[in-house]
């Protein structure tokens, strides 16, 4: 079969491979329509380590070709929701309750990345379609599905992780695809204010329409110091880290009030440098928090997801800003995610166009 991915570091371009084989429990599936991700032109360039041969993509939705004699819940031609993470549940590192992205180790169940193809192919492989697959929402598009893989699920775990509550000032460092899903989770979860820091006019601009308060940025100084004038001195009650590099961790720190929640769920290169100004963390008696993870997986929770779109709790297409048509487009499609063109928020390819 024919996909699209890293050859090697720095060098993307097609790739013939077998068509994936199927286990007991898992699905083939056909991918219909797909989006290109920040992680995946990461890892292009290097930043998740070295990866040769890697078909890329790890959003999608399709058509299921085949099920292994155990799936249940799932036969050929049903049309399919792929959440990005698809944990092994038996796993130990499922059942530790705290997180289902670790199932045998960090991140191990972000598989189509870590440690097999994506979905940027003709076909790709599910493990325990059962758990890991989700039916379409009647009333939900495929388009709106889409973001609910792994940018909704993303952005609003971010706001879990940071633990909005009702009434509180909330930054959003990086109002991106994932920081602007963060934007309408704190909203949802009945933040008061909500400051996002960006550049791009079209992502200030729907970071408003999905409820933003204030937008800052970077290029106009110093963004803890923004904060805090904004605050009148009182600082934010928690920040989301959903973009920039290495050094934003230090500035959420800064920006939350004592007892302030931090939650990360930005995909930092291996090579970051990580620093907390410790006068900024109470000199450790602060009682902030820091809390980063990574995007969990699962049929019920796409399931959730898809229900908030269902009942009009906001517009995930908002996030779709390029579609393209046809399996030979996903280069250019690619080529835009990594250059973050300025009216870029996110790509979509039809591949059965």
């Amino acid at each position: 079969m024919k996909g699209y991915g890293m050859i090697s570091i720095g060098q993307a371009g097609w790739i013939e491979k077998p068509t994936p084989a199927i286990g007991a429990l898992d699905a083939i599936v056909r991918p219909t329509i797909v989006a290109p991700c920040s992680s995946d032109t990461h890892a292009l360039h290097g930043g998740i380590g070295v990866k040769e041969n890697l078909i890329l993509g790890h959003e999608a939705v399709g058509i299921i070709e085949a099920v292994g004699e155990g799936v249940k819940n799932f036969k050929a031609g049903d049309f399919v929701v792929v959440p990005c993470a698809t944990p092994d549940w038996l796993a130990p590192g499922v059942q530790n309750f705290k997180s289902f992205s670790h199932d045998t180790g960090v991140m191990k169940s972000f598989k189509f990345l870590g440690s097999k193809d994506g979905t940027f192919a003709e076909y790709f492989h599910v493990n325990q379609a059962d758990a890991n697959l989700a039916k379409l929402t009647d009333g939900v598009s495929p388009e709106a599905a889409l973001m609910t893989v792994d940018m909704m699920s993303t952005g609003f775990h971010a706001a879990e992780l940071a633990e909005v509550k009702y009434g509180d000032t909330v930054v959003v460092i990086g109002i991106g695809p994932v920081g602007l899903m963060a934007v309408a989770a704190s909203v949802l979860r009945g933040a008061g204010r909500v400051i996002g820091v960006g550049t791009r006019p079209i992502c200030a601009k729907v970071a408003k329409e999905y409820g933003a308060t204030d937008i800052i940025s970077y290029k106009e100084g110093n963004i803890v110091e923004q904060v805090y004038r904004l605050t009148a001195g009182r600082g934010a009650d928690c920040a989301i880290i959903a973009g920039g590099g290495g050094e934003t961790l230090g500035q959420a720190v800064a920006m939350v009030r004592e007892t302030g929640t931090v939650g990360s769920v930005n995909f930092f290169d291996y090579r970051d440098k990580i620093e907390i100004n410790a006068l900024y963390w109470g000199l450790g008696m602060s009682h902030k928090d820091i809390r980063c993870g990574f995007c969990p997986g699962g049929s019920e929770r796409i399931r959730r997801m898809m229900e908030i779109l269902k009942y009009g709790r906001f517009d995930a297409e908002k996030l779709i800003t390029h579609k393209f048509n046809g399996f030979d487009e996903l280069p250019a499609a690619f080529e835009l995610m990594d250059k973050k063109a300025p009216d870029l928020i996110k790509p979509i390819v039809y591949l059965d166009k």
